[in-house]
């Protein structure tokens, strides 16, 4: 298999490449908390943006998988100065649009557009953030939905498992 060089606007970024696997907490004001594991795979084709997917699933308190949670994917494009615009599809009828930007390996995103369907549940907006600690994708994520304003929803440690994937034409 050909890999296709990075795109030098993806420099910035380029440190998500790869696949992540780890664990996070979730909570909110409607729910009970819960323990998720969790993968994300970011991966690239030569183009100016990284493929992503990101998959979880319950965690019962052994820390063995119950059943299958939320299923997210998209494209984060890389722009000049070091911004971002990340194009995010939910399964449950959301599409977000996040603007953000990269502090060397910090970013953050604030939603810009949210879209629902008809069936889907009401969300009005998110902030995340997701930084390199020690070598690990730490990432936030602060919802606002079902009448209730932004606050903390969930967040996760993920380790590298697997480097370069390629992606999506």
């Amino acid at each position: 298999m050909d890999v296709p060089e990075l795109h030098s606007a993806l420099e910035p970024i380029a440190f998500l490449l790869g696949r992540w696997e780890g664990a996070g907490v979730g909570g909110y004001p409607t729910i009970e908390s819960f323990n998720f594991g969790q993968e994300i795979v970011f991966g690239h084709n030569g183009k100016p943006f990284l493929t992503y997917t990101s998959r979880t699933w319950l965690l019962d308190e052994t820390g063995t998988k119950v059943r299958p949670l939320a299923v997210e994917t998209g494209f984060w494009r890389a722009l000049p100065e070091r911004r971002l615009e990340v194009c995010l599809s939910h399964p449950t009828g959301i599409v977000e649009i996040y603007h953000g930007e990269v502090v060397f390996h910090k970013i953050e995103l604030q939603t810009d557009v949210v879209a629902r369907t008809e069936t889907a549940k009401e969300y009005s907006g998110g902030h995340r953030l997701y930084g390199l600690v020690n070598g690990n994708l730490m990432w936030a994520y602060d919802m606002a939905a079902v009448g209730q304003p932004l606050q903390s929803h969930i967040s996760a440690e993920l380790k590298k498992v697997a480097d370069f994937v390629p992606g999506a034409d």
